[in-house]
């Protein structure tokens, strides 16, 4: 009876570490891909968001060469800025987002529609694009996208411009899908009617969240005096403000930070999509896209007594 006792615990053993196993991430590389779509001084609270972001993830370890930041770029030396060459997300100015360690891969009039789906595909032209500049990714990079700026149902506007729909992000994904581009995308946006762009979704290992329902706006989260405009999102603030307790050996899950997400507090109803998405969040690490993962190879090394 105690034979059988032991063989049923070992083998409640080995299905337990099997499942685990098949919740673990075995990604060897991390990019993430921030971009603030608005422009003009009223909108800085959208180029806050994005810095705020960029910052975490280096913070997380994710270097700039695995960063592409696209931003109008155009807040910091405006000047309407009380505090010209600074970008702050908070009210008390305790962290300058705006130093001289950032890196703008695409800014200004950069920053189109055609631009991020070319980069997000690799249809850049190679022969004058910078590598620093490229989405050199492959079938074992998570990658993180991160969007902010004004929306709609199922359309985000760049610049006042142009609108990118639902349906060309689909469609981009899928590309990268078939081209073996990603192993799994982490696509997070902060806009009014969010949601809708993540509806179209269909290609597989996505995981999707947005700041707000369908007829629903993204509110801001409080305005600086000063400055005088808003300068942070609520759904972004109150993402950060989870992230600031993450560190890179963290073993908080995605399914943890989504269920900080209070509607109290955000003023809208954040949403999650996981039915593309293969692993159960509940053990998906939020490391696994907001940090950095390195492959290691080690070689069996044997001592020449020859060159001793």
């Amino acid at each position: 009876m105690r034979l059988l006792q032991m063989i049923s615990c070992i083998g409640l053993l080995l299905l337990a570490s099997a499942a685990n196993a098949g919740n673990a991430s075995d990604h060897t590389n991390n990019w993430a891909v921030l971009v603030s779509t608005s422009r003009f001084w009223f909108n800085y609270r959208h180029l806050a968001n994005v810095l705020s972001m960029y910052r975490t993830v280096k913070r997380l370890g994710i270097p700039d060469s695995q960063i592409i930041l696209m931003l109008a770029d155009d807040v910091a030396c405006n000047p309407r800025n009380a505090f010209p060459g600074t970008v702050y997300n908070n009210a008390d100015r305790a962290l300058d987002l705006y130093s001289n360690n950032i890196e703008v891969d695409y800014r200004g009039y950069e920053v189109t529609v055609e631009t991020f789906l070319r980069v997000l595909t690799d249809k850049v032209d190679q022969a004058i694009t910078p590598r620093s500049k490229r989405l050199r990714t492959d079938e074992n990079s998570n990658i993180f996208i991160y969007l902010t700026g004004h929306g709609g149902n199922e359309f985000l506007k760049f610049q006042d411009a142009e609108e990118v729909s639902a349906f060309d992000l689909a469609d981009a994904f899928d590309q990268m899908y078939q081209t073996k581009r990603y192993k799994e995308i982490l696509f997070m946006i902060d806009t009014c009617q969010a949601n809708t762009m993540y509806s179209k979704f269909y290609s597989p290992n996505i995981l999707a969240v947005g700041s707000s329902e369908l007829d629903e706006s993204s509110y801001s989260h409080h305005a600086d005096s000063d400055v005088g405009v808003a300068v942070i999102d609520r759904f972004t603030y109150y993402n950060l403000e989870f992230l600031e307790k993450i560190n890179k050996n963290s073993t908080l899950t995605m399914r943890d930070l989504f269920e900080s997400y209070d509607p109290v507090k955000i003023h809208s109803h954040a949403g999650v999509r996981t039915d593309l998405y293969e692993r159960d969040i509940a053990h998906v690490k939020i490391t696994d896209f907001f940090a950095n993962a390195q492959a290691i190879e080690l070689d069996d090394y044997e001592d020449d007594e020859s060159d001793v």
